[in-house]
């Protein structure tokens, strides 16, 4: 019979690989925290609808690359390629809109693309939606959060803020057509993918990884010229509020992203770590996703995180906790028939010390073998409880990672020696 395996890029995710995976999640859950935003979790299914109409039918998204199906009732529905969309709609049908929001969310997200080092098929992704701000001031808190984060994690010298402004619709639609103008006079100097964009979702062309492509764009209209007073005010703004907190940034005016619902503020924390998979966060602002969603106009922005690329980054710069691979602190050897002795003594050692990864052993086994497991779990400390151990209430400790005499104390005054 053929081996079942997991569905090609959606990768299970091993107990020497969690520990890793643990750290981000509550180091970003704290910042937020932190920051004062509040989680919210919406389903990994929705009607395809909404994300046709949120992200954008001539998006890459929609268009190729959306797991997409009937159910048993003949509705479309479609696994989240991406979080934004579902915040917005959860928002408005549970009426959260009535004052401002900061949340923040994290779970897996699909998207059928070729698979490659630090792109799946199921990647995980945290996100960060606020509504009902418009100043720069909320945009500014957002890249100085995850600015925090990059130092908290000890990678801050390794990423690169780039920011732009797409301005309001109306400044877009000029700098849309003044593009299809120069382009289409150029159209057979373009590669296949970016002729086919020019028809429908131009400004993406400008993300083109084709150098070609890349080489006419040099002679380009650039968008910044062609922004709106407002938003130029607002992108202004911005970049003071980022100056007088230090946090540098780099002004790409090529930056579009690849979602239709962006508007003003757009922008990439990107690294030089991970070859061709660059950006680890992006984001911007989305001031008429809510009202096109069919809510009232609200003000929004947000970001999403990649968390296979964080920790293939973390990874990659060496930039992990050593002890990150302890995942226990002590081990319990029952010697003998001792079983439930040991089984109690664990449990009254859990309830005196609620920080102790105490692990102990199940299947009998000689005292040797128990031992050789005790010291390849990582663990600081054997804890050994033999017959005359248990017929007198003790415990003997080894130590194993460090210089150290074994000894044997009362139970009860274990709890004391562990602490140290």
């Amino acid at each position: 019979m053929k081996q079942l395996r997991a569905i090609r890029g959606m990768n299970d995710l091993l107990p020497d690989q969690s520990p890793v995976w643990q750290y981000v999640e509550s180091t970003l859950s704290e910042l937020f925290a932190r920051y004062g935003y509040s989680e919210i979790r919406t389903p990994y299914l929705e009607a395809t609808q909404l994300f046709s109409r949120a992200v954008g039918e001539a998006t890459d998204i929609v268009e190729k690359e959306m797991y997409t199906f009937d159910d048993k009732s003949g509705d479309s529905v479609t696994l989240r390629p991406e979080g934004t969309a579902g915040t917005v709609r959860a928002a408005i049908q549970n009426n959260l809109l009535i004052q401002p929001q900061r949340l923040w969310y994290f779970g897996p997200m699909f998207r059928y693309e070729r698979p490659q080092k630090g792109r799946l098929r199921q990647f995980h992704q945290f996100g960060v939606e606020v509504f009902g701000i418009d100043g720069p001031d909320i945009d500014a808190e957002i890249l100085i959060m995850t600015a925090r984060l990059w130092r908290q994690l000890g990678i801050s010298e390794h990423v690169t803020l780039q920011l732009n402004s797409l301005g309001n619709s109306a400044s877009r639609q000029a700098y849309r057509d003044a593009l299809v103008d120069y382009l289409s006079a150029r159209r057979e100097q373009l590669d296949e993918d970016s002729q086919r964009r020019l028809e429908r979702n131009p400004l993406r062309i400008l993300d083109s990884k084709n150098a070609q492509t890349q080489e006419l764009l040099a002679g380009a209209p650039c968008l910044l010229d062609f922004l709106d007073e407002e938003s130029e005010a607002h992108f202004a703004q911005l970049r003071e509020l980022l100056d007088v907190a230090g946090v540098a940034y780099e002004i790409n005016a090529r930056l579009v992203r690849g979602l239709d619902y962006y508007g003003k503020t757009v922008f990439e924390w990107v690294t030089d770590s991970l070859g061709a998979q660059g950006t680890v966060c992006a984001g911007g602002r989305y001031d008429g996703l809510v009202e096109q969603m069919g809510g009232k106009p609200t003000p929004a922005v947000g970001f999403g995180l990649g968390v296979e690329r964080l920790v293939l980054m973390l990874e990659t710069l060496d930039a992990l906790p050593e002890a990150l691979d302890q995942q226990v602190d002590a081990y319990l050897v029952a010697v003998g028939e001792v079983q439930s002795a040991a089984l109690a003594a664990a449990e009254q050692l859990r309830d005196q010390l609620p920080w102790l990864r105490l692990q102990t052993h199940m299947g009998g086994g000689s005292f040797k073998s128990q031992m050789k497991k005790a010291d390849k779990s990582g663990a600081d400390f054997a804890l050994i409880i033999g017959e005359d151990e248990a017929a007198a209430g003790q415990v003997t400790v080894k130590y194993l990672r460090a210089e150290a005499p074994q000894q044997t104390v009362a139970l009860a005054e274990l709890p004391a020696l562990l602490q140290g």
